[in-house]
């Protein structure tokens, strides 16, 4: 049994030390989760063991023994355990107000790198960033001659389907839900339900984007460290347009060690949620990052802006210039030049019946030489009888290991793959390496757990036979979704490297002046 008495010491003992409750606020707070808790009196003389909770990096103890607490006693309904216990540590959090103040202070007086690390920390210490579950992840690198991918098993993101993210976005709006959807400001302190998770301990950064409020928070299960997401304060749909790439330069000038990015705004090419406009960035290097120039290029109406076709794997315009204002307005041209333009030679086709298929990923930072930075990756999102998931996205034969959109993340080397991989990759080794037989008739049954991996294990099993140990067939597994990252980026470059791929992405540079 939970000591509750003993439990609201060190709920207060943690708080003063991390979430920054005053001693102003102690007897105040103390009641208030008194209250919360059902009871009537504190703790006398209680012993708390201060160096524990102040070498706490992470509130998992506290956080389960607020859950525990609430289970025991009834103050909750079966099922809101979590509900209740975050909405404690939302209590314990500073209010908004005072969070957007200390981080305007903080930038202003030291740096908008120490503003972002308060916000940062505060998420992971208030139990809205899962730092223990995101620590859970598998990850490595691969290295693919002079570039890099990094690869991901994301043990806590549920795999979504293209069809039901295209869904959404001419569904009709349902203008009674509150909050309208996960990325609304209305989510910061809202308490949840079993079907919308609880965000009283969320809290927002307000800034001004392309004179529009937007609000800066942090993932709760991020991708990489520091990995924010930028919210519009209105709920209106993903747009890619110049003005797109302003609230980007916006960005990065309050944050400039960051990167930020924005989705495209059409289904398969883009994010995973698309009628809310936001965007990703955050305090790391993706690997498109570290990927230099094939070729460089001019324009004559922009002399002080640099193009270059970058050396990765999709097709990649980088813009780059001290000019800020010449460097969005073309990135502008570019945007709307490929919105409208087709090349049905190699597959492109702006748009059918009304309906528009080109879009980009644009991500803005700055260089080390402090120039403005911003990739253009160019997307189409056309299906047809052969590619009904899209002709410009990840192939059938790749869908056992990934089958969502290819977001901007991901189409700039971080592979977010999902959780069921863990599971089934390791039953694959084991057959791999004989340890469990190799039933080929029960792959051929749909409802075989392995079932979407039929065609993969045939062909390891015919290139490699069966091996003696796990470690040599784990490391051809992996050798395999290696290759298969590197063919899915291939798969949704709009301008392939072949031949006609090389003279079909001169031919659109070339249609927007570029030589």
């Amino acid at each position: 049994m939970v000591d509750g008495k003993i439990l609201v010491e060190k709920l207060l003992a943690y708080a003063e030390k991390f979430l920054y409750l005053s001693d102003y606020d102690v007897v105040y707070m103390r009641n208030v989760i008194l209250g919360e808790f059902g009871l009537t009196s504190a703790a006398v003389d209680p012993e708390i063991d201060t160096d524990a909770i102040a070498k706490m990096t992470v509130p998992d103890e506290l956080f389960g023994d607020v859950m525990t607490f609430a289970r025991e006693n009834s103050l909750c309904e079966e099922g809101y355990e979590e509900i209740f216990a975050t909405y404690i540590f939302g209590l314990l959090t500073p209010m908004p107000s005072e969070v957007n103040k200390h981080m305007r202070m903080l930038r202003e007086k030291i740096s908008a790198k120490a503003a972002c690390e308060y916000l940062y920390e505060l998420g992971i210490k208030s139990n809205y960033i899962r730092k223990t579950a995101i620590d859970k992840n598998i990850g490595w690198e691969f290295k693919d001659g002079n570039r890099t991918l990094e690869i991901t098993i994301n043990l806590s993101k549920p795999e979504k389907d293209n069809k039901d993210i295209a869904k959404l976005v001419g569904a009709p709006k349902d203008t009674t839900k509150y909050p309208l959807c996960l990325l609304c400001h209305e989510n910061e302190g809202y308490r949840g339900t079993l079907t919308h998770p609880a965000r009283t301990n969320l809290r927002t950064f307000r800034l001004t984007l392309g004179g529009e409020t937007w609000y800066m928070q942090y993932s709760p299960y991020a991708y990489f460290y520091q990995h924010c997401i930028l919210l519009s304060g209105n709920h209106t749909p993903m747009q890619m347009t110049k003005n797109t790439v302003e609230k980007l330069l916006d960005f990065i000038e309050y944050a400039p060690h960051y990167f930020v990015g924005s989705n495209s705004d059409l289904p398969i090419v883009g994010g995973s949620i698309l009628n809310h406009e936001h965007f990703q960035g955050g305090l790391h290097q993706l690997p498109m990052h570290k990927a230099g120039n094939l070729r460089t290029f001019r324009h004559e109406s922009y002399p002080d802006v640099e193009v270059g076709q970058v050396d990765w794997y999709n097709s990649v315009i980088r813009l780059s210039g001290y000019n800020r204002i010449t460097l969005a307005e073309f990135a502008g041209e570019i945007i709307e030049g490929w919105k409208k333009y087709s090349n049905e030679s190699v597959g492109i086709i702006a748009s059918e019946d009304g309906v528009r298929h080109n879009t980009c990923t644009t991500i803005a930072r700055f260089l080390p030489d402090n120039r403005y930075s911003v990739d253009i990756i160019l997307r189409n999102n056309r299906t047809d009888e052969q590619y009904p998931d899209g002709i410009f996205h990840a192939h059938p034969e790749y869908h056992n290991i990934k089958k969502e959109g290819i977001g901007l993340i991901e189409a700039m080397g971080m592979f977010i793959l999902p959780a069921r991989l863990k599971r089934q990759l390791g039953e694959i080794a084991r057959i791999l390496c004989g340890k469990d037989a190799y039933d080929k008739k029960a792959f051929e049954d749909p409802s075989y757990s392995l079932y979407v991996h039929r065609d993969m294990v045939e062909k390891l099993i015919a290139k490699n036979g069966f091996v003696k140990d796990e470690k040599t067939a784990d490391k051809i597994i992996t050798d395999y979704v290696n290759d298969v990252c590197v063919h899915i980026l291939e798969n949704t470059a709009v301008f392939k490297s072949d031949g006609d791929g090389k003279v079909a992405f001169n031919r659109f540079l070339q249609s927007l002046g570029i030589k």
